[in-house]
């Protein structure tokens, strides 16, 4: 009991510091890639690679996971995310910054990236009873988006800070950047905490293709809406939403800091309430019921007239845009069997990049044009509600353990 209680405070812990990481970076990513003379274009599809190579890095963790090691292989993606952030570091020559892209891990989002969900999600569900576990990714994911919020804000007026200093756009972009490699070095350090009790009870697992038995249908389906759900949200990945309001309005780094430091904390605090409201309407009911109005926000931002009245649809938006993350999590634990879950999780989070990685080169297309910066918007809101309506009419006859009534 003892080794599970400082497991999970372990990765509860590295959640805080990977999620803060990629906080840090997402504000400066894209204008430092902009400072140093990639076109709107190249920044796009470095974005997209670096998407695309995680859904590799991802594909191959998550499935010798369990048969190698959790903790193992944890410890192997924070050393890809250390090394990744040092070449974005050292250098400015945009073939080493894609090759990094590709192999190492570089957050465009803000957002969780890598195989460190799927394995941690894995770690807890076995860490956790049923009955705690919607709860509990709540907690999750309320403690990351509260360290995504405070690595924006952090990110966003260091950079402010430093130019007003003698330090160029580009230098002070850099030293953001190591920040991010200096995350990195600390989750190795925390990773190597972890007990044998993060580790899959059965770690054979070899007679299953792709790890998965008797949920493979069920995954599969996941999977498929998940991967639109996630290329329409790479449309506005929290870096090109930045960038966004830098060609919209012309905001300056402190305050794009301060705005996602916002948009952040209220989208963790919309994760937390959606696990009270699942336990009143059900897990599938909730991510659908407070994703649409969410993504209807969405679309009306770019038609708001003023800087002002945009960040205060963003901010509404963001009050709800996250109830359905840590309910999307907990279902797929719930309805695959014990020995699927890092598969299952793995599985259904590449489905995700790969799903992610397309959209972000499109979306420099659109960006290059200046009477087509706003189409990102429309698009992705109106894709999620096609997921939204998809996902209900799929899965709302399957329930959870927790959920079923009694025979």
């Amino acid at each position: 009991m003892a080794n599970s209680e400082k497991d999970i405070i372990l990765l509860f812990s590295t959640r805080i510091i990977r999620l803060f990481g990629y906080g840090f970076l997402s504000v400066i990513l894209v204008l430092y890639l902009a400072k140093i003379g990639l076109s709107d274009y190249a920044i796009g599809l470095l974005l997209s690679l670096t998407l695309a190579g995680d859904v590799l890095v991802s594909l191959w963790i998550t499935i010798v996971a369990d048969r190698i090691g959790r903790k193992r292989m944890l410890i192997v993606g924070a050393v890809l995310m250390a090394l990744a952030g040092a070449v974005f570091v050292s250098t400015n020559n945009p073939i080493l910054l894609t090759i990094a892209a590709i192999i190492g891990i570089i957050s465009p989002s803000g957002n969780e990236i890598g195989p460190f969900l799927s394995i941690e999600q894995a770690a807890l569900s076995q860490l956790l009873p049923d009955e705690k576990r919607t709860s509990s990714f709540g907690w999750y994911n309320l403690a990351g988006s509260f360290a995504t919020a405070v690595g924006a804000l952090s990110s966003g007026w260091i950079a402010e800070f430093l130019q007003k200093s003698e330090f160029t756009a580009a230098e002070s972009y850099r030293i953001i950047l190591f920040g991010y490699c200096a995350s990195g070095v600390l989750l190795i350090l925390f990773f190597i905490g972890l007990s044998p009790a993060v580790e899959a009870v059965n770690r054979a697992n070899n007679g299953y293709k792709l790890g998965l038995h008797r949920s493979r249908n069920v995954v599969i389906r996941l999977s498929a809406l998940f991967a639109l759900d996630a290329f329409a949200g790479g449309f506005i990945i929290q870096s090109m939403m930045a960038y966004w309001f830098y060609l919209r309005f012309g905001t300056d780094t402190g305050v794009l800091g301060s705005i996602f430091f916002a948009a952040n904390i209220l989208a963790g605090i919309s994760a937390l309430s959606a696990a009270r409201l699942a336990k009143y309407i059900g897990l599938i009911r909730t991510m659908v019921f407070t994703h649409i109005p969410s993504n209807i926000l969405l679309c009306l931002v770019p038609l708001m007239p003023n800087l002002e009245w945009a960040i205060a649809v963003l901010l509404v938006r963001f009050s709800i845009s996250q109830m359905d993350v840590p309910t999307r999590q907990s279902y797929t634990m719930a309805v695959v069997a014990p020995d699927e879950r890092t598969a299952a999780s793995g599985i259904t989070n590449i489905s995700r990049s790969v799903g992610a990685s397309l959209s972000p080169a499109l979306c420099g297309l659109f960006f290059a044009n200046p009477s087509l910066i706003s189409v990102p918007f429309f698009l992705s809101g109106a894709l999620k509600i096609i997921y939204d309506l998809a996902l209900y009419r799929s899965f709302k006859a399957l329930k959870p353990p927790e959920e079923q009534s009694p025979a």
